[in-house]
């Protein structure tokens, strides 16, 4: 089979469907994605699960966002935790996985490599621009058995641009005295390819003291065979950030100004530095058969100074907190297409993490005076975490229309940690952790597909401390497994036009809410997550193309765990809203101009375990965006972000760590605001 485009175009313009559309696939696509041939090679994502989105890089390289994990909030079902502080921005999560830090549900990916920090954050995201980007891929629930360590409700892979002959440009200006450069360089001859990007930002922020500055560097390097039987490439990247944070506003203050920082605040921010390396080596020894390897080392290195509150007593709410963390790495994938009707797949991976966390607290002042020694120490720790994995899967199709996909994945943890008392203890042993799957698609016609999974997935305790290692007193917990199913159809209700519908639940055997960064560990016991994703979209004509999605979950706690000696069971897990909701409409003018509107909200959501604090959270807004293409190689873009300067915010409960008065803390988010963008392409 040909390369083709593949967009099925759930919310973007039609173009013609792949040719794999009819024969048992469920996946959809946010503009056009280009598909390499299945019939060699790794097996392609959209080919083996059941529940994938994919947005291609036509709607992601003219898009300007501060952190390119805002680029997912345009697929379906997405909520994005935009905590807005400096460097410490956001977080992307989906199937009713909130994004407080506490759970950290969704694996994250770079080109294949596992780029989650220790707790299972997204940091690494921030080292990748739009403009690098060739597309996004999205696999939700718990039938995906390549990745175990965090993958608990699915995953998220940022594909970049490898091979090619081009030079893009994009230089942006707007709102917050924000300036962009982007540069991405590919250059493909004979079996040599090579890709470059640079990327530059700097912005003021919407609010006092937020100022932003930072810059990404990468490049790829890949030779091939003359018979195209082999592949080995480099990749690497650098990364360097220093943001103010602005800190948390109480309601009196929000009410106040929007933009104020506080003056607790004046020394807050982060210098943040990460660091990429892989090397790639794929073979392709017959038709049949193909060999992917993957070594990779990740660094990460930061510096946050943060203030929570006023509270004079006390020197726990001034902290300064200092991550150092090392991951080296391997993954194996074997390919076997042993008949028409079968294929093998299997695949095991190795990750070691080398890991510092140092926590020290200071006195009361306005500002904190981080300058001055710290009042106290309260980690110095050095832990490692050591993870082998391993899974095995059958895509059987005895028959065109139906597919069968058996798979079983184990995963096994060890490592230790010395704390500043000097206490050494072992990562608890949680066994081999065994995670079964089945996915089912079947096709009723060519326009119908309809499909079901069933899988397990797991969660472990991270951080540096008991009890994710076993300290003196701590009792062990067990791994949390996840129990998820699904069932949906896309099909095409009418003539140019996709639509997807899918019923999902997920249940978890003793969750634990985990925030290493406090050294807060809260039992939830046995939680249920479950809820009804719908997606369509349809090109009215050659010029109009709308769509629309909407979510509606729920996460709840089922068992009798308790909070201050209250049972949590039948209350909503904090921060998770009851739907997540997307549409737009574009329209292509003609050759030179093209509109765009694009909304997404979300509802309010309980910000405490007790579920008595309140909803906060929810909002509706709405982007506008209009391109002119100047000629053959330029282009200029506008874009309004919160066109009706609706007032938002983020929200959480301040009311364990440093006393004082409980109440909610709010990051408002940025009002009306524009950008203008140049974009060459050579």
């Amino acid at each position: 089979m040909k390369a083709t485009s593949a967009s099925l175009a759930v919310m973007t313009a039609l173009v013609t469907p792949p040719i794999h559309a009819a024969s048992s696939n469920s996946t959809v696509s946010l503009g056009s994605v280009y598909v390499t041939p299945e019939a060699k090679g790794a097996l392609r994502t959209d080919s083996i699960l059941t529940s994938v989105d994919i947005m291609g890089s036509d709607r992601i390289e003219d898009k300007t966002v501060m952190n390119s994990w805002e680029l997912v909030g345009q697929m379906p079902g997405i909520q994005l935790t935009e905590t807005r502080m400096g460097a410490e921005s956001g977080k992307v999560t989906f199937r009713a996985f909130n994004g407080e830090g506490y759970i950290n549900g969704i694996k994250t990916l770079i080109d294949g490599v596992p780029s989650n920090v220790n707790s299972g954050n997204q940091r690494f995201i921030d080292m990748i621009f739009p403009l690098e980007l060739d597309y996004i891929e999205v696999v939700r629930g718990t039938n995906d058995p390549r990745y175990g360590l965090h993958n608990i409700g699915g995953n998220i892979n940022f594909v970049t641009r490898q091979g090619g002959n081009y030079t893009d440009g994009r230089l942006t200006y707007g709102s917050f005295n924000t300036r962009e450069f982007q540069l991405a360089v590919g250059h493909e001859e004979g079996n040599f390819a090579q890709n470059y990007f640079l990327a530059k930002q700097d912005s003021d922020g919407f609010r006092d003291h937020s100022d932003s500055n930072k810059y990404s560097l990468g490049g790829k390097w890949f030779v091939t065979d003359d018979e195209q039987t082999m592949k080995l490439g480099v990749v690497a990247r650098l990364y360097h950030h220093e943001a103010e944070e602005p800190g948390f506003l109480t309601a009196r203050q929000l009410a106040a100004s929007r933009t104020q920082s506080p003056a607790k605040n004046a020394n807050d921010g982060d210098d943040r530095d990460m660091k990429h390396l892989s090397g790639h080596a794929d073979f392709q020894p017959s038709d049949g058969l193909s060999l992917s390897n993957k070594l990779y080392y990740n660094s990460y290195d930061d510096d946050r100074t943060v203030t929570f509150t006023d509270y004079p007593v006390g020197n726990a709410p001034r902290q300064r907190r200092q991550w150092q963390e090392r991951q080296t790495g391997m993954l194996s994938n074997l390919t076997w297409r042993a008949h028409e009707m079968l294929t093998l797949d299997g695949g095991v991976n190795y990750e070691q993490q080398n890991n510092e966390y140092r926590r020290y607290r200071y006195n009361f002042g306005i500002p904190t005076d981080f300058d001055a020694p710290p009042a106290r120490t309260q980690n110095d720790d050095s832990y490692t975490l050591y993870n082998t994995g391993a899974y095995a899967q059958a895509i059987i199709q005895p028959i065109e229309k139906l597919k069968i996909i058996p798979a079983y994945r184990v995963d096994k943890f060890s490592g230790n940690t010395e704390l500043l008392s000097g206490e050494k203890a072992k990562l608890q042993d949680y066994g081999w952790i065994e995670q079964p799957k089945l996915s089912v698609v079947y096709s009723v016609t060519p326009d119908v597909n309809v499909y079901a999974n069933w899988g397990r997935t797991f969660q472990i305790l991270t951080g540096s401390e008991g009890p994710a290692y076993l300290t003196a007193g701590q009792t062990a917990y067990k791994p949390s497994i996840n129990t998820g199913k699904e069932v949906g159809v896309k099909f095409k209700p009418f003539a140019g036009s996709e639509a997807r519908i899918a019923v999902w639940q997920q249940d978890a055997t003793d969750e634990v809410s985990n925030m290493p960064a406090t050294g807060t560990t809260v039992g939830l016991g046995e939680t249920r997550r479950r809820g009804i994703d719908m997606q369509l979209s349809a090109q009215l004509n050659q010029q109009w193309t709308v769509w629309g999605s909407h979510a509606i979950q729920q996460a709840k706690v089922r068992s009798a765990f308790t909070d201050g000696g209250r049972s949590l069971a039948g209350n909503e897990v904090i921060s998770t809203p009851r739907y997540i909701s997307n549409a737009g409409v574009d329209y292509q003018f003609n050759d030179a101009w093209r509109f765009g509107l694009q909304a997404r909200a979300q509802g309010d959501y309980y910000i405490d375990t007790l579920n008595e604090q309140g909803k906060y959270g929810g909002f509706a807004v709405l982007d506008a965006n209009v391109r002119y293409q100047v000629s053959a190689t330029t282009s200029l873009d506008l874009q309004l972000k919160n066109l009706t300067d609706r007032e938002y915010e983020y929200v959480w409960f301040d009311n364990f760590f440093w006393g004082g008065d409980d109440q909610p803390m709010f990051s408002p988010a940025p009002g009306r605001s524009a950008y203008v963008s140049v974009n060459m392409k050579l």
